[in-house]
């Protein structure tokens, strides 16, 4: 509860934030608000990676009234939950009986990812791609499902929430915090880290540093086999978790999988670079900066070589494998990109396997 009155734009417009966080002016207001507890699983409503419950969400409708205009009447209201990012984004809520609804005064629990524009229409596709690979690796992924959409529109990306509670009994608190804020940084700053600075505010904050290291330079070699130009200091992030009767965190750790996406499909982005450097460099990544990264964050060169030796080898398998729900693959251009992600995926993870350094 904000005692005095907030002037930033951001807090104004809404009250409702990821990270189980809401701002009003009284406490009063709270009892008004819904919590954010997941009480449908997206995954008793997904078959073959297609979304089987019922979309009613907002709809492009007539050429006047666009499926822009109609998200942006649902953010209008103080009531539904703020998103960042550049990518259109919208609250969701899963209801039992499998209808995906605007959140608008219902639980936050599922995000949409719509398909964007002016050459990124297959976004929500690459994503799907990108965390099934993702999972096939080792590391924790959100549920997903693509979803068909009404008017003839591009399939979007469902993804369920990581950072809320499971079900009423369910009483921990949860908070999300992305490596920006772990690093005191602004979002305009979200490009400026290193991975190595990122494993600097890590060591102070893990409650199993070990395993998060480890899970931080998986990340990082991961994010070179795809060519995710995009994992920045918003895309890694902690989840930080108190149980009902502690007065602290009991435990602090690596964040799941999200937003992740192979950049160097979309028009203009075929040279795309890491977001963020590592051994000095963002591009032409071999072995040895690998090894000198891990070096760098203490992370044992026995451990780095099983690391890429896992990644590599369960990414070729999964390339051989994963494909796009066959709903999803009528437009030629969803053949296309998914045959790009695959290839590039499968290139790097044999170029890598056979470096020695």
């Amino acid at each position: 509860m904000l005692h005095e009155r907030d002037e930033r734009e951001a807090l104004r417009r809404g009250r409702r934030y990821m990270s189980n966080v809401t701002v009003v002016e009284n406490s009063g207001e709270l009892g008004a608000l819904p919590a954010d507890i997941l009480t449908t699983r997206l995954a008793s409503f997904v078959d073959a990676g297609r979304f089987i419950g019922r979309y009613e969400g907002p709809a492009r409708g007539t050429i006047e009234q666009s499926f822009e205009q109609n998200l942006a009447r649902i953010f209008a209201r103080a009531e539904t939950p703020r998103l960042s990012g550049v990518q259109i984004k919208a609250p969701m809520h899963l209801a039992p009986d499998g209808a995906l609804v605007p959140a608008i005064d219902l639980p936050f629990t599922h995000i949409l990812k719509p398909a964007g524009t002016a050459g990124f229409e297959m976004l929500p596709l690459v994503e799907w791609l990108c965390l099934k690979l993702g999972r096939a690796a080792g590391f924790a992924v959100p549920d997903i499902a693509l979803a068909e959409m009404p008017d003839g529109m591009s399939p979007t990306l469902v993804v369920e929430r990581f950072d809320i509670r499971h079900g009423p009994d369910d009483r921990r608190r949860l908070a999300l915090e992305d490596f920006c804020s772990v690093l005191d940084l602004p979002a305009s700053a979200k490009y400026d880290g290193t991975i190595e600075r990122i494993a600097r505010g890590l060591r102070p904050l893990s409650t199993d540093l070990a395993a998060d290291l480890d899970i931080l330079f998986r990340r990082a070699v991961f994010a070179w086999l795809i060519a995710d130009g995009d994992m920045h200091l918003k895309n890694l992030a902690l989840l930080k978790i108190a149980e009902s009767d502690a007065r602290t965190f009991t435990s602090v750790r690596f964040a799941p999988l999200y937003d992740a996406i192979t950049t160097r499909v979309f028009p203009g982005l075929g040279g795309d670079r890491m977001a963020l450097k590592l051994n000095g460099k963002d591009d032409q990544l071999s072995r040895r900066d690998f090894m000198t990264l891990a070096r760098t964050i203490g992370l044992a060169r026995s451990e780095a070589d099983r690391a890429i030796a896992e990644l590599t080898g369960r990414l070729a398998e999964a390339v051989g494998i994963f494909r796009l729900p066959a709903f999803a693959m009528d437009a030629p251009a969803a053949v296309t990109v998914q045959d790009q992600v695959l290839a590039l995926a499968g290139e790097r993870c044999a170029a890598l396997a056979a470096d020695a350094c």
